[in-house]
């Protein structure tokens, strides 16, 4: 798993928006201190966390599972761009078969979940997939044959209210190990004068 973050907003465009309430620009410190605790204070000590929407970030995440993708597309307020099984899957036409033994060279296309027998399994999937492909079935229908452990890549922008709580119910110990890291690598992957404003929704430890 790789999360990459594209973009962000600065600071100073949410301190600015929560100052034209009062039209207290003048004591703005262009994203300083002064407007960090502003934001900080209105947005997450008084919950005027609509605030916090003015802030967005653009992440490129690359090598997720399907099975992640469907957890992902539970937080509606983000938007994601996703790589095309019905334009990509020709990626696998020219691999040799795959077998059990094949494991390094499958991690290529599959997520590995360290419970050998996931893995073999998701080894079958992956060259049943590969040979319906081989026998000139389109991908339109040979997508129906994916292991939920295939392998995506999207783009993904979310407002920093969204991911609050995408990072607070993600953290935790009851989500989905594999979503648990991608919380972890995104809270990572924020700006080191952004990651006050997430600190206090991780909920443990990352130890993977």
């Amino acid at each position: 798993m790789k999360v990459t973050l594209q973009h962000h907003t600065p600071l100073v465009i949410c301190s600015d928006a929560i100052r034209t309430c009062w039209q207290s620009f003048d004591k703005s410190d262009n994203g300083g201190e002064k407007d960090r605790e502003l934001i900080d204070r209105v947005g997450n000590k008084f919950k005027h966390a609509s605030t916090l929407e003015h802030i967005v970030y653009n992440f490129y995440v690359e090598g997720i599972s399907r099975a992640l993708l469907q957890e992902l597309a539970r937080h509606r307020m983000a938007s994601l761009s996703v790589k095309s099984t019905r334009y990509t899957l020709k990626e696998l036409k020219d691999e040799e078969p795959f077998s059990i033994d094949h494991k390094e060279r499958a991690a290529k296309y599959l997520v590995m979940t360290d419970v050998e027998m996931v893995d073999e399994m998701s080894i079958r999937a992956l060259e049943n997939l590969r040979a319906v492909l081989v026998a000139g079935i389109s991908n339109d229908r040979a997508k129906y044959c994916l292991p939920e452990s295939y392998k995506t890549e999207l783009a993904w922008s979310i407002n920093a209210r969204s991911l609050q709580n995408f990072i607070s119910l993600r953290s935790d110990k009851a989500a989905l190990w594999e979503i648990r890291d991608l919380a972890h690598a995104v809270y990572s992957a924020l700006p080191e004068d952004h990651r006050y404003l997430f600190e206090n929704s991780l909920k443990e430890e990352h130890t993977s």
